[in-house]
């Protein structure tokens, strides 16, 4: 029954010490998606370290330094499943130093979790990450009202919150936030209802999780990014030519009219062959050959679209960057992009503003990214690429960048809905 179910990613985040970890951790526990050598690890870790009973945050903080400090640092994947759906969890840190680490974790969610202390309130930290997680378009947004116990099971403290985030969600445009109060440390509404919140007659988180709407915000229009073409060397299979990848969005049949760009040349699906044999109709995120009803020009980049639902193709575009290294971003050199299958030389024309997440501003005049510094920037890219914007579409409308002489990953980027250039 759960391999047939269909996975959430979602991430959490929050300001540091607000139980992100320990609610994950619950999760995992109420959920009996914990084994007995884990629990036996923990106890012991727990005992070591003088506490008593279960210290449910040990399950995610793996690293040493995240264990001393009883911060996260990294970000930490778990996994788990219920008869209803299957999660992959990503524990993203909640401090401002590690920004680029919750850039990289919340990437493929579908859901953010941001934790409140009742006690605390709304703070900037917790703002930052609904900022970022808004901006990384999350499309479902959960404000989990944390250490509800600490306040006293108090409905005053739990709409206070409400009232604060939605007045700061509505100047963002914000959609789909829920709100849901909670004890992480004790269990109340992460799995299980509680009678010390009996005034709250919403859902349990993970009711939220099991229920929340994967399909309302999914693009519709085929992309399919080609890995690789597949000329076999065997006789018999001489006249073959499959041109292989994953379909990131949409879905296309046989017979099929088909536009390869950036070309723009044209064919029709002949046949979509997969390991278990052909198919008549193939949808997102399988991974398929095509094979089509012409030998035309295709290689390791291109994307496959359909003629009606075509994206940008331009060597130019604007983009919000993340920068994930300790050097700074360098307008005079040269860099790599690399784009869905797609790597190309790329070059910065200029850079609008620095993103002061804080205080949600436009810090114009600026003339380097820094490390974790979030900036709109236009590049300029050496051959022709086919993208949407990645509010329309995160896998073509999002690219890394690449420092060409160490190789390292430097920056991630979400590309801007285009002006016509």
């Amino acid at each position: 029954m759960v391999a047939q179910t269909e996975l959430l990613r979602f991430s959490t985040a929050g300001s540091v010490d607000d139980g992100k970890s320990t609610l994950i951790g619950r999760l995992l526990f109420d959920a009996k998606s914990i084994f007995e050598d884990q629990l036996s690890t923990l106890e012991r870790t727990t005992r070591k370290r003088g506490g008593q009973g279960l210290d449910l945050a040990l399950l995610t903080d793996g690293l040493i330094a995240e264990r001393e400090q009883g911060i996260t640092i990294d970000v930490a994947y778990r996994y788990f499943a219920t008869p209803k759906r299957k999660f992959i969890i990503a524990d993203t840190p909640g401090h401002e130093q590690y920004t680029r680490n919750m850039v990289t974790g919340a990437s493929t969610a579908q859901l953010a979790i941001v934790l409140v202390d009742a006690r605390k309130g709304l703070l900037v930290q917790s703002r930052r990450h609904a900022i970022i997680a808004h901006l990384l378009g999350i499309p479902h947004l959960v404000v989990a009202v944390n250490k509800m116990d600490l306040v006293n099971y108090s409905e005053e403290a739990f709409c206070a919150v409400r009232r604060d985030f939605r007045a700061f969600a509505a100047k963002l445009a914000i959609a789909h936030v829920h709100f849901v109060p909670i004890s992480a440390l004790h269990g109340d509404m992460v799995v299980d209802r509680s009678d010390n919140l009996v005034w709250y007659k919403g859902p349990t988180l993970l009711d939220l999780l099991e229920t929340v709407d994967l399909h309302s915000d999914a693009p519709t229009a085929w992309r399919f990014p080609v890995q690789m073409v597949n000329r076999p060397k065997s006789p018999e299979l001489i006249d073959f030519r499959g041109y292989m990848g994953r379909i990131e969005s949409g879905s296309v049949r046989v017979g099929d009219q088909v536009v390869v760009l950036p070309s723009g040349l044209e064919a029709t699906v002949k046949d979509i062959v997969t390991l278990d044999g052909s198919l008549a109709v193939a949808h997102a995120p399988q991974s398929v050959t095509l094979l089509l009803n012409e030998a035309i020009d295709i290689s390791r980049g291109d994307v496959l679209v359909h003629p009606g639902h075509r994206p940008h193709v331009s060597k130019e575009f604007d983009a919000m960057l993340c920068w994930m290294d300790s050097e700074p971003l360098d307008l005079a050199r040269k860099y790599l992009i690399k784009h869905t299958t797609h790597t190309v030389k790329a070059a910065f024309q200029r850079l609008d503003y620095r993103l002061n997440i804080n205080s949600v501003s436009e810090e114009t005049g600026v003339t380097a990214l820094q490390l974790n510094d979030i900036g709109r920037v236009r590049l300029k890219v050496q051959k022709p690429i086919a993208f949407d914007a990645y509010k329309d579409n995160r896998a073509t409308g999002s690219f890394i960048v690449i420092d060409e002489l160490s190789n390292h990953t430097v920056a991630a980027g979400m590309i801007i809905k285009q002006d016509v250039l």
